[in-house]
């Protein structure tokens, strides 16, 4: 999240619905729709959608 000119890190999703929670607490009315948008998500460690147990 970019806010008050840095960018913050909102957390680690574990799931889709861990996006759905840290983008609709953002204000963001739908959530699925900027998944793939690199402006918007950064995806680290794998291909987008496919998450690891820490």
């Amino acid at each position: 999240m970019h806010s008050g000119g840095r960018d913050e890190i909102l957390g680690t999703p574990y799931s889709d619905l861990d996006l759905v929670v840290f983008h609709e607490g953002t204000g963001v009315v739908e959530p699925e729709a900027i998944w793939d948008d690199p402006q918007w998500v950064e995806w680290r460690g794998g291909h987008a959608h496919q998450f690891r147990t820490a």
